[in-house]
């Protein structure tokens, strides 16, 4: 595995994707940054850190995903990476939040975004962006938002913390590998923020309503129980839980 460290880059999921087009490069090559200037998180979101107190990370994935509709085993896979090395450390009631936020109680510790491409020989390729609070404390006109030094009063150490979610997260693409997802869809849901608790969202036209989160769909769609007691299923654009 290749590790490259900058200092500061305007988004490691970018410099990665550049790299990648240019040259060949070995797979889990990860590229790791003190700050960030323009990060991003689902759906165009700025992703904030402070300088050198996070972690800020891309991974290149290849030669895992086997067909498209398997793109969402890797969201899996990477979110429960995260999820189980927190896991391991002080950090307190945590929960993978669809579609791959990691949460502590109610505030969001970390983020995922993978971008795809299919290339010209049908392989597809993964650039795996991961942003984790770690020892950052200040969180203001942030509400939502947390980091592990907050919720457990203690520092961490960034570059045993980024070692760590590459080995796991190398791990949990073996079972991608070896068609043994069943494993880490059976954990995710486990540990899903929220399912079969009734609570409020909205959809995209700011209708509110009332449901009960029953899971997730293999294509990674959010399914929930509605009034009625039917099943509805959502996009990532299309609804937004309230809590």
């Amino acid at each position: 595995m290749s590790l490259i460290k900058l200092s500061a880059i305007d988004s490691t999921n970018d410099y990665l994707k550049v790299l990648s087009r240019n040259q060949i490069i070995e797979n889990f090559t990860t590229v790791v940054a003190e700050k960030q200037t323009q990060g991003k998180g689902q759906m165009g979101a700025t992703w904030i850190s402070e300088e050198g107190k996070n972690l800020i990370m891309s991974i290149l994935v290849k030669e895992v995903l086997r067909d498209v509709d398997a793109i969402f085993h890797l969201n899996v896979a990477v979110a429960l990476s995260i999820f189980e090395v927190l896991n391991e450390t002080k950090v307190s009631n945590l929960s993978i939040k669809w579609p791959n936020d990691i949460m502590s109680d109610h505030k969001k510790i970390a983020g995922i975004l993978i971008e795809n491409s299919i290339k010209s020989d049908g392989k597809i390729e993964s650039v795996v962006g991961i942003g984790v609070n770690v020892n950052q404390q200040n969180f203001e006109n942030l509400p939502k938002a947390s980091s592990m030094a907050v919720v457990s009063n203690s520092e961490f150490d960034l570059d045993e913390l980024l070692h760590k979610i590459i080995f796991q997260i190398k791990k949990n693409c073996g079972y991608i590998l070896t068609n043994q997802t069943d494993k880490l869809w059976s954990k995710y849901h486990e540990n899903l923020f929220k399912i079969s608790i009734p609570m409020a969202f909205e959809d995209v036209h700011q209708n509110k309503f009332m449901g009960i989160i029953q899971g997730v769909t293999s294509n990674g769609l959010l399914q929930i129980k509605v009034e009625d007691d039917s099943v509805k299923t959502f996009g990532i654009k299309e609804v937004q839980m309230l809590y």
